[in-house]
This record gives C-alpha cells, sequence and structure tokens, in this order.
C-alpha cells in the first residue's frame, strides 16, 4: 500500500482500515479500480462500508480527468527508474505533467503565493496528492538503488538530500514578549484551543521554549520534551557551584544568583542548600524522568487540552512559590517542548515558537532560540496595551531579535500585538456602547503610538552588530555610521512589514463589549490561514526532488575518463579565487572595526582616570582650574 491510499483513509476517518488494505496490496490504481463488490469483501462492517464508498465516488468524482494518466505513469515507474540518468528525465516529464496541472490553482511555480486562491488548492489537492506520492515512489527507488553503489561522498550527499525531503518545511512564527504580556492566552485564542498553553498565574512564568504545531498521525493531544544532555547540566551545575561560591549578602540581589536559586529549588526543592555539590547528578532525584538521565525524549499524550497542559506545565514553567508547594518542577532540565495539536487547519504547516526572553546560558538552549528566531518568517512582539509604546523590553526585543532575524534571517514581517485591550476602568459605571467606544478610542491611540515609536526608532537609534559591520566594506560601513537615518530596523524592516494589533483573547470568547471581529483576533488567524494557503508541500518536495535527479543526471554526463579529477581541480581553483576577493574587504571592514573599539576603549579610560582624579582629588582639580 503506498502513502496516497494511506492518507486517504486517514483523512476519511478510516485509519482502522489501513492494516487491511496493505494485507490485500490495495494501491492507488487498484483503489480507482474496486467495485461494490470488492469493497463488501475488503470491508466487512456496514458503517466503515457505506462512509468508504461514499468518500471513494466523491474521489473518483474530482479525479476522472487526471487519475488515468497518473496511473500509466505509475506503471511504468520502475522501469523509468532503471537508469539514474533514466530517472531524471523521467521524472522531469512526470514534473512537467505535474506542473500543469499545479498550474490550474497556481499557475506556475514563479508565481507569486500571495495570489493562491483558497478554493483552488481545495480543487487541486487531490491531483497534489497522487504526483507527491508518484514522486516520493520514485525518490525511493533511487534512495534503494544508491544504497547498492559505491559509498563515496557523492553518493552520500545525495542520500543525505532525499532523506532531507522528508522534512516537513514548516513555516515558524516566534511569539516574544515578557512575564505577564498574554502570550499564552494569545496563542490559545487564535488557535482556538482554550486552556492548551498554562496562563494567568501572577507567581508563574513560561521558561522554555513551547512549539505549537498541527498532529498529522492521530486525534490526541500530545507533548514532546526534549531535555538537555546529562552533560550539558553538570557543566550548569559548575557554574552554579561558583555563583554559589562568589554570593554574599551584596550579591542576594543579583540576577544571576536569583537566577540559580529558583534552578536548583524547582529541581531539588528548598533542601538543595542541604545536598553536597557532589551528589546533585544522584539518579535519585530524578526518578520521574528517566528519559533525562538516557538522553531520551518525553511523550505525553491526552485526550483534551485541559488534561494535557496539567501534565506538562511541570516541564515548562517556574513559580516563585515553588518552594511553599514543595511540588517538583523540571524546567531547568528542558530545552524544547513541541505541543501537537489535533485537527487544527491553522497550524497544519505554520509552527508557533513560544520564545521565553531573549537567550539562555545554557549553550544548547541559547543555540536553539537563535535558530529558531533565525528561522522565523514572522515575528510577533507582544506586549500590553497600556505600555505599548513606554515600555522599553518590547523593543529591546525587537532589536536584539532584529540582529537574528536580518542576517541571513527569513523574517518577513514583524507584527506589533497589543493584549488585554478589553480591560477599562470603571468598566462597570459605564454602558456597553459608551465601553466599547472606549476601547476603540484606546485601540487606535495605542496604534499611532507604536507606529510614531517605530518612526522614531528609524531616525534615533544608530546601531550596528560585529556581524553587520564585518559584512560591509569599509567606506559603507563609515557611511552608515555616519548617517542619522541608519537603525538595524530600517535596514531589515520597512513600514509595510510593520503592522499594529490591538487584540482581546478573552473577549474572543466572552464578547461582552466587543463583537469577534473587533477583537482583531480573526486578523491573526486569517494571517495564519494565509500562510498554510501559501504553502504548497507537493511543490516543495517535487522541487527538492528535481534538484537532485538534475544533479545525478549531470554527474551521469560527466562520468569520462579523467573528467571528475578535472573537474574538482577547477572548482577548487574557482573556489579559491572568490575567497581571496572576500578576504581582502572582510579584512579593512575588521580592522576599521577593531580600530573603533580600541579608540572607543582608550576614550573609556581616560575619562574613567579624570572622573576617579576628579572624586579623589578634588581640591587639586579646584587648584589647578583657578
Amino acid at each position: 500500500m503506498d502513502e496516497f491510499v494511506c492518507n486517504k483513509l486517514t483523512e476519511w476517518g478510516l485509519s482502522m482500515l489501513i492494516e487491511r488494505f496493505e494485507d490485500e496490496g490495495i494501491d492507488t490504481e487498484s483503489l480507482y479500480c474496486l467495485g461494490d463488490q470488492e469493497i463488501d469483501a475488503l470491508i466487512t462492517k456496514l458503517g466503515p462500508r457505506a462512509k468508504f464508498k461514499k468518500r471513494l465516488k466523491l474521489l473518483k468524482a474530482e479525479q476522472n480527468p487526471t487519475h488515468q494518466e497518473t496511473a500509466d505513469s505509475s506503471a511504468h515507474e520502475h522501469e523509468e527508474a532503471a537508469d539514474s540518468a533514466q530517472v531524471c528525465q523521467s521524472t522531469s516529464d512526470r514534473r512537467d505533467k505535474g506542473k500543469r496541472k499545479l498550474d490550474q490553482g497556481e499557475s506556475t511555480k514563479f508565481q507569486s503565493p500571495a495570489i493562491k486562491r483558497r478554493c483552488d488548492n481545495k480543487l487541486g489537492s487531490y491531483s497534489e496528492e497522487i504526483i507527491l506520492s508518484d514522486v516520493k515512489n520514485t525518490m525511493n527507488y533511487v534512495h534503494m538503488r544508491l544504497q547498492n553503489e559505491d559509498n563515496t561522498r557523492f553518493n552520500a550527499f545525495l542520500k543525505n538530500k532525499i532523506c532531507d525531503l522528508e522534512t516537513d518545511k514548516r513555516e515558524l512564527v516566534g511569539v516574544f514578549g515578557k512575564t505577564g504580556a498574554g502570550k499564552s492566552s494569545l496563542i490559545n485564542a487564535v488557535i482556538g484551543v482554550k486552556n492548551l498553553l498554562p496562563s494567568g498565574s501572577v507567581s508563574a512564568c513560561t521558561s522554555v521554549m513551547i512549539k505549537v504545531e498541527a498532529n498529522k498521525n492521530n486525534s490526541k493531544y500530545e507533548a514532546d520534551i526534549e531535555f538537555i544532555t546529562r552533560e550539558e547540566w553538570k557543566d550548569e551545575l559548575w557554574s552554579v557551584y561558583h555563583v554559589l561560591r562568589d554570593a554574599d549578602q551584596e550579591k542576594e540581589d543579583d540576577d544571576d544568583y536569583r537566577d540559580t536559586v529558583e534552578k536548583l529549588s524547582a529541581l531539588y526543592g528548598e533542601e538543595w542548600e542541604n545536598i553536597p555539590p557532589e551528589n546533585l547528578m544522584d539518579s535519585k532525584y530524578f526518578r520521574e524522568i528517566p528519559e533525562f538521565l538516557f538522553s531520551k525524549r518525553k511523550i505525553l499524550t491526552c485526550e483534551s487540552a485541559e488534561e494535557l497542559s496539567a501534565k506538562f506545565v511541570k516541564y515548562t514553567r517556574s513559580d516563585s512559590k515553588v518552594g511553599q508547594s514543595g511540588k517538583r518542577w523540571y524546567w531547568p532540565l528542558v530545552k524544547c517542548v513541541t505541543v501537537r495539536v489535533p485537527n487544527n487547519d491553522l497550524l497544519q504547516h505554520v509552527t508557533l515558537v513560544d520564545l521565553p526572553g531573549n537567550g539562555d546560558r545554557n549553550k544548547s538552549r541559547d543555540k536553539m532560540w537563535k535558530e529558531i528566531v533565525g528561522s522565523c518568517s514572522t515575528v510577533w512582539i507582544v506586549t500590553d496595551i497600556n505600555r505599548a509604546a513606554s515600555e522599553n523590553e518590547p523593543w529591546e526585543i525587537l532589536q536584539d531579535a532584529s540582529r537574528l532575524m536580518g542576517n541571513g534571517g527569513e523574517c518577513q514581517q514583524i507584527h506589533f500585538i497589543c493584549t488585554k485591550s478589553d480591560l477599562i476602568e470603571d468598566s462597570d459605571d459605564h454602558s456597553a456602547a459608551a465601553v466599547r467606544a472606549l476601547i476603540f478610542k484606546r485601540n487606535m491611540k495605542a496604534k499611532e503610538k507604536v507606529m510614531t515609536q517605530f518612526k522614531a526608532e528609524n531616525t534615533i537609534k544608530v546601531s550596528c552588530s560585529c556581524r553587520q559591520s564585518v559584512r560591509l566594506s569599509v567606506s559603507l560601513y563609515k557611511s552608515m555610521l555616519k548617517s542619522k537615518s541608519f537603525s538595524p530596523f530600517q535596514k531589515h524592516f520597512s513600514d509595510e512589514c510593520f503592522k499594529v494589533f490591538t487584540v482581546s483573547a478573552k473577549e474572543s470568547l466572552k464578547r461582552k463589549y466587543l463583537q469577534r471581529d473587533d477583537t482583531e483576533i480573526p486578523k491573526l488567524q486569517e494571517f495564519l490561514q494565509e500562510l498554510n494557503d501559501c504553502h504548497s508541500v507537493t511543490l516543495n518536495y517535487v522541487s527538492g526532488a528535481y534538484g537532485i535527479l538534475s544533479l545525478i543526471q549531470g554527474a551521469r554526463c560527466r562520468e569520462v575518463a579523467g573528467k571528475k579529477k578535472e573537474v574538482c581541480t577547477e572548482l577548487e581553483e574557482n573556489m579559491r579565487q572568490e575567497l581571496e576577493k572576500v578576504r581582502k574587504p572582510v579584512e579593512e571592514a575588521s580592522e576599521a572595526f577593531e580600530k573603533c573599539l580600541t579608540e572607543g576603549v582608550e576614550d573609556s579610560k581616560r575619562l574613567c582616570e579624570a572622573k576617579l582624579k576628579s572624586i579623589l582629588y578634588p581640591v587639586c582639580i579646584l587648584i589647578t582650574l583657578l
């Protein structure tokens, strides 16, 4: 049984028949050939049989113009793939046919995804699935052939690339914001699942990265918990030991000290102070999480969102009252938690990432944080509407993240989301219409202030990261530093890429004062739906497969005695020449940047010495001045 049949049975809610169909060898071609007599013998229960017949009839009606052509190409697939060069040619031919089918809903592969229409995607979904199944079967056969060939670097590269085709290239939306801004409530409201991510506790906050995506395998709610390694926790305990050893009464107000105490109290309880440092890795402290000891993932599965939330909360949130509760919290050992939601159209090709703060002292968590930020196609900056423009932290988050997003990152949109727009003082003293008018007035005012602040950041702030400066030539770098209009925001994002939303997660559910559209939650949902509509799994896979097969074909054409060595030598020489072109401007930029830093350090030293002398010898300075 091929993947197309398996996907159809799952989509129709008949996954219990997969094993039966597999035993009978039902593939795409034979699926279309099934008649009533065969179906009666295949499916004994009346309910599933009636449902299957109805679904198959609709599928045949949708695919009548195209399924015969696909069936014919599938029948000859292995013959076409008998030689790698022929594989390239036959697949490219089929790809041309596939492109003509996709043209009905997508025009060409070069057409902007923004102009796709949802109805066209729906009509073309069945034909896309058949094309995808066809190409996957071909690539599986190519991979099998490569397994039987010599294990050269080129073949290893091809096998890795074929495996990479199966990786789901999802659209990432990073959600930033300080504790209490309402990120968890926002995500719950947008995806339409109440109480999935824990929220509402004053003393608790999310402490690890949480990814929210669709569960395409079953109808359960799942949490996939990835831990840091034992070695990483050992290293962290070593640094913790030094922080505590150097701590005194004055340092108890230090952030590092507070973070250290919070982590140890969460994992070991209040008695951590009585545990010798060499015993902190004792396995008795990790009995509830043996997966951590064996470097495995922990999977939690539940029927409801509320049940799952109650189970994984201790792996994601810190609580300032942890010492009072006596409850163990395992978030210091967690690298990332992936929450999978069933039957959610908005998350089919989109992953929402709840990012706690700017990085982490743990190397693996910090590395993952940077990789995620650099891979986000959209960033949501979440803040309380009453402090949207005046609070520094959202703008600092935006500035810090922009360095990662812009330098080779994929970010194309920034959404500044002002939450809790429904909270109006003395709302009980006003009528519902008056409260609604006050909310609208404040929303408009907040949007104007945020846009003004964004433009002010564009024209006032002058900064450039080290990575940016090294990439620039010396002359360009100096001219940009002299220009008052240069800033990280302006370099990476224009006004068209920056949008402001004023939302209310509670009102989207209660609707006491506002209609649902007024909460602007539907606008964010529409944006996520557009991201899904622009995403084509078939196009991504077929394009990648075509590139791999073209590479194989090109390699076959060059297989002449001695040609490989010549090509390799030529490539190495070209690479050396291009690197030489890049080396000089990079060195010049680096030297210029180092010179600026050195001069800045010297200036700081002189100012510090002058300040110190003015404090130590004020009379001498006064006499000198007189």
